[in-house]
C-alpha cells in the first residue's frame, strides 16, 4: 500500500508515556496516531514507519486513516489515527500492548480520546 500523497511517513515514539498517548487500543485490530502535518483524508490508505520504545528498528506499518488532528489544541498535536493492518500491524500492536501493560492511566493524556 502507498500514501495517497505518495512518500512514506516516519515517527518516532521514543518512551511509554508518548506511546501512551499515541497508542490507540479501541480500534479493532489496534490504532496509532501520528503527529504529522500531511495532508490526509478519512479513508486514506498510508505507509508509516514507527520506532516503538526500547526499540531500534522501524516498523513498517500500513493502516486506514481513521482520525485526523487538523491543528495543535493545547497537549495534543495536529496529525492523523491509522487503524493498523496486515502482520507488521499485528506486531506492533501486541508490542504496545506488552509495553503499556500494568501502566497506570489515571491523569495520563491521550493525542486523541
Amino acid at each position: 500500500m502507498q500514501p495517497r500523497m505518495g512518500g512514506m511517513i516516519q515517527t518516532n515514539i521514543p518512551d511509554v508515556e508518548t506511546l501512551f498517548a499515541s497508542y490507540m487500543p479501541y480500534v479493532v485490530g489496534g490504532g496509532l496516531f501520528v503527529p504529522s502535518k500531511q495532508a490526509v483524508k478519512m479513508g486514506d490508505e498510508v505507509f508509516v514507519l514507527a520506532a516503538l520504545p526500547e526499540q531500534t528498528q522501524k516498523i513498517p506499518l500500513t493502516g486506514k486513516v481513521i482520525w485526523i488532528s487538523q491543528k495543535q489544541n493545547g497537549t495534543k498535536p495536529q496529525g492523523f489515527g491509522i487503524q493498523l493492518a496486515g502482520e507488521k500491524g499485528i506486531y506492533f500492536k501486541s508490542e504496545a500492548e506488552r509495553l503499556l501493560a500494568g501502566l497506570k492511566t489515571e491523569g495520563r493524556r491521550s493525542y486523541t480520546m
